[in-house]
């Protein structure tokens, strides 16, 4: 069993806000398949920072607007 990331993200939201951008499209322009994408959007895999970095480029927005890490309390 998979144990999902911490890391949570705004991929499904930048997808619709961008012309409502299927997973396949996304997958096609980083070039990954649509299934690596869904895993993705679901958290239950984190992308390499190269990736991340492409998929904010893709949507013309920093990486902090894609992914979010949970702040740790003290």
């Amino acid at each position: 069993m998979v144990k999902p990331t911490r890391v949570t993200n705004s991929l499904r939201a930048l997808r619709f806000a961008h012309g409502q951008m299927t997973q396949a499209d996304l997958a096609t322009r980083i070039g990954v398949t649509r299934q690596t994408v869904i895993a993705i959007e679901q958290g239950r895999y984190s992308p390499s920072l190269e990736m991340a970095f492409q998929i904010a480029h893709v949507f013309g927005v920093p990486l902090e607007d894609v992914f979010h890490y949970p702040e740790e309390s003290p």
